[in-house]
């Protein structure tokens, strides 16, 4: 490795300080790549959930893998995939942006609040998530001024949510409708006839206030989860579990086989606290394709009637067994792929 050594005003530029050069683009290209990666992985099983959650009429009699087996069969294998290409469009940048907020935020939590440890990485994680949305649009200005970059983030953050909602809101719709039934022809289609059909722009945002206040425990309890296994993992047995950064032998980073272990973890337990909120989400996005869609217009108002209707097992975790399946694969994916892509485009 090059030694930092002091160089006059026309000395070339030491790899170190070259490899800052667009950090923060590297950091949102290794972030998006993740999500891409993460829910590409797992797209089937995202539609037989969403088709469970909101108990589609063709499909609520049937099970996790009973609904996994019936799709193709009446749909077609592509049918598992209804929908993707909307979440594709909208999931690169918004894992790009979730994953460069957390490192961010964890530089500045540690730097100038002085917290580190299993604290900061939670905190870091849920501000990733939006835990300060309402925060941010309210205070902007006084954390701008006061925190600086913890105010840039918390924008970007807003940012990814309110541009990308209405690409997850289409898809949503798209991967509900069976073969068959198809109200949408296709994304452009999608947006035209919720726009035109659903109160124009507010119609792409039903189910947002769920989305944000789920989003804080889920991205919180999921980053800090995967950074505390890998601190503790490289801390208890380095040799075990660790091996050098491709980029950077200085830095140990954990095995590809334990990122995904450790990814796969922080991944279920952060579903099983943020899940019912998933579920109202969903019913909400659906909105008009539901038969009871006036009696889930707010968030507590759908929270009250699927529990009402369905309980708490067969309502609010309804299809939750699949989503450990899904969820499982795909955090562990997003975490490792996210791991690999910094030390290829040199982030350690």
């Amino acid at each position: 490795m090059a030694s930092p050594a002091a160089a006059g005003p026309g000395a070339a530029l030491p790899p170190s300080a070259a490899r800052r050069d667009f950090y923060w683009l590297r950091s949102f290209i290794a972030g998006g790549v993740a999500g891409c990666c993460a829910k590409t992985t797992t797209a089937p099983l995202d539609r037989v959930k969403i088709l469970l959650q909101a108990h589609n009429h063709h499909y609520k009699h049937l099970g996790v893998f009973s609904t996994l087996c019936a799709v193709p069969k009446k749909e077609g294998y592509l049918g598992l995939y209804k929908g993707n290409g909307a979440m594709m469009i909208r999931i690169f940048p918004y894992g790009a942006i979730q994953f460069m907020a957390f490192d961010q935020y964890k530089k500045v939590i540690k730097k100038q609040l002085g917290i580190s440890g299993h604290v900061h990485r939670l905190m870091a994680g849920s501000m990733a998530g939006i835990v300060l949305f309402f925060f941010f649009n309210f205070q902007r200005k006084k954390i701008t001024k006061n925190g600086g970059i913890v105010g840039k983030l918390g924008d970007r953050c807003i940012t990814a949510v309110i541009c990308t909602y209405p690409l997850d809101m289409v898809r949503v719709r798209l991967a509900f409708q069976v073969k068959g039934e198809h109200k949408y022809m296709g994304i452009i289609h999608a947006f035209k006839m919720i726009y035109t059909k659903e109160g124009g722009f507010s119609g792409f945002y039903r189910g947002l206030m769920p989305t944000v206040v789920g989003m804080a425990p889920y991205a919180g309890f999921s980053f800090f989860t995967f950074g505390t296994l890998k601190s503790i993992g490289l801390a208890q047995a380095p040799n075990l579990l660790g091996r050098p950064s491709l980029d950077n032998p200085d830095v140990l980073v954990l095995k590809t086989h334990v990122n995904l272990l450790c990814g796969g973890i922080a991944g279920a337990i952060a579903q099983t606290i943020s899940y019912p909120l998933d579920v109202t989400r969903r019913r909400m996005q659906l909105g008009a394709v539901l038969p009871d869609s006036e009696k889930c217009l707010t968030m507590v108002q759908t929270l009250k009637y699927v529990y009402q209707q369905h309980g708490i097992r067969r309502g609010l975790y309804r299809g939750l067994s699949l989503n450990y399946i899904r969820c499982i694969p795909s955090q562990a994916v997003a975490f490792t792929t996210y791991e690999l892509m910094k030390q290829f485009l040199h982030l350690n």
